[in-house]
């Protein structure tokens, strides 16, 4: 008797890997669907197809998503999740008094990761 091996493509792949950094967001940043949507400026259905594997992020919307979860994952080392989702979206001197949230929808994830990063360079960890 032959057993098959299971079915594997790229898109398996990709979509597992979106659904892990969704997670990620969620528990290491006590983020819901709803709150990803509206940092990327999708719809919370979209999100949720996404984490479904049913539909897979934009270009723009999977560099966005992407910086959003390597930035949740470098606050988790200093911030409990909700620590992590209030540092999101509240204002921000290195960030000249705006929030991050704020940034991450006008697609300037990386202003937000210079700031993650100096406040991780100022924390002995």
């Amino acid at each position: 008797m032959k057993i098959e091996e299971p079915y594997w493509d790229e898109s398996t792949s990709m979509s597992n890997a979106i659904a892990r950094k969704l997670s990620v967001i969620q528990e290491k940043g006590a983020m819901k669907s709803i709150d990803v949507a509206n940092l990327l400026k999708a719809r919370p259905e979209t999100v949720s197809r996404w984490n479904q594997g049913k539909a897979f992020p934009r270009p723009d919307a999977e560099k966005q998503l992407l910086a959003l979860e390597f930035v949740i994952d470098q606050l988790s080392d200093i911030y409990e999740p909700q620590e992590a989702r209030m540092w999101l979206y509240s204002p921000q001197r290195l960030l000249q008094n705006r929030s991050p949230a704020e940034l991450f929808q006008e697609g300037r994830a990386q202003e937000v990761i210079a700031a993650v990063n100096q406040i991780r360079d100022s924390v002995h960890i």
